[in-house]
Formats: C-alpha cells, sequence, structure tokens
C-alpha cells in the first residue's frame, strides 16, 4: 500500500515541478518580446499543455525527466543574449522558488498523526521538494535541449567547438546518461556497488543535500 502511495505522490507531484518550470519559460519568452510560447498556447498553466510522456514517466521512477519543450524564437528578443540567458534560467529559478516554498509545508505535515492520508500528502510535499530540486540541477547540464545549453548559447559564439559538440551530440549524451542511471538503479537492488556507477544519482544527492541546503536550514531556523 505504501508504495502505491508512494508513486501516487510521485506522479502528482510532478504537475507542479513541470509545469511551472514551462509556464516561466513561456513568460519571460514573451516579456523578452518573443510571441511564439502564447501563438502556441504555451502561456498557460494547463498541464495537458506542457505534458511529453516519456520525460514524465521518467521522472515518476527515476526522479528526473522532461516536458514538452516551449517553442521560442530568439530573433524576437528585444535584447539577444540577454532574453537568451534569462528565458534560459527562467524554470530553473521557478523550480528553485517552488521547493523553497514547499519545504516548510513538508516540515509542517511531518507532524500530523499518522494515516494513509496524511502519509500521502507528507509524501507530496516531499517530492515535489526534491523532484524540483533535482530538475533545477539536471536542467543546468550543458547539453541540447536542456537550459544549461541555452545558458551556454547566450555567453558564446555560435562556431565555439565545445558548443557545436554539445549541440549536436548532447540529446545522445542525455539518453545514454538517463539508460545509464536506471540501469544501475535496477541492478543495485541485487549488487549495491552499482550505487557508485549512478551518475545522475550523484546529480540528485548534489540537488538536494547541497543546493537544497540553504532551503532547508532557513526554515529550520524558522520552524
Amino acid at each position: 500500500m505504501t508504495t502505491l502511495i508512494y508513486y501516487l505522490a510521485s506522479v502528482l507531484a510532478i504537475f507542479f515541478v513541470f509545469v511551472p518550470h514551462e509556464f516561466a519559460h513561456a513568460a519571460v519568452a514573451y516579456a523578452n518580446g518573443d510571441p511564439t510560447p502564447k501563438l502556441n498556447g504555451r502561456l498557460t498553466l494547463n498541464p495537458i499543455k506542457h505534458f511529453d510522456p516519456i520525460g514524465f514517466v521518467l521522472c515518476a521512477l527515476v526522479g528526473f525527466g522532461w516536458a514538452k519543450p516551449v517553442p521560442i524564437n530568439s530573433a524576437n528578443f528585444k535584447h539577444y543574449k540577454l532574453g537568451l540567458f534569462t528565458t534560459a534560467v527562467a524554470g530553473v529559478v521557478t523550480n528553485y522558488i517552488m521547493a523553497l516554498l514547499f519545504y516548510p509545508l513538508y516540515v509542517l505535515s511531518m507532524r500530523l498523526s499518522y494515516n494513509y492520508g496524511s502519509f500521502l500528502l507528507q509524501m507530496f510535499l516531499y517530492l515535489v521538494f526534491v523532484y524540483n530540486l533535482s530538475i533545477a540541477v539536471f536542467n543546468l547540464l550543458p547539453l541540447y535541449p536542456l537550459d544549461g545549453f541555452r545558458v551556454l548559447e547566450s555567453v558564446t559564439k555560435p562556431w565555439n567547438k565545445v558548443r557545436q559538440f554539445l549541440g549536436k551530440y548532447g540529446r545522445m549524451i542525455l539518453l545514454l546518461l538517463v539508460a545509464e542511471s536506471f540501469i544501475c538503479g535496477v541492478a543495485a537492488r541485487f549488487l549495491p556497488v552499482f550505487d557508485y556507477f549512478d551518475v545522475l544519482g550523484y546529480i540528485m544527492q548534489f540537488a538536494t543535500d547541497i543546493i537544497g541546503r540553504p532551503i532547508t536550514a532557513l526554515w529550520g531556523l524558522i520552524l
């Protein structure tokens, strides 16, 4: 029963990760002068508009994934580099703010008496916190089509060799990393040593332990 509740909480939490992330991209791009997100119906909090089935399932299973990318035409930006940079980091910043807002709710939920309902609420709030942190860090990887690559685009020239390589092979590297993490996660159930080879697992641990530390420390002082 607890496993079922965990996966239900995981599915619910994902909507509070990807929807604000993609909406932030659309809103900041629009604010920078690009009407493309609005014309494509992405300037909305409707989760169906941002849904990507593969990224959704991966996030529910392994804690990181992706939504449908927001279409953007950077040629419309009033200030090209500033528009590209702010649009790229908008989703990550929003994820961090979401983690900041949901962590105290999780702490308060831990004070409720235990039953299946309170357990669902606690897991939901905790996973919203953790997933927002992990997706923020995951998206900062400089691999196409993640936000980190868009940040790289905003600070480098088109002929930069590193940028060209990551743009050409980024998707392939990303899929290999996700596949490697999934395989290590399954194999570690039988041989725990495989945990040491889970590259994206280290990223998630970094996200929750290091990037999330200011949040937990702040609310620890208040609550």
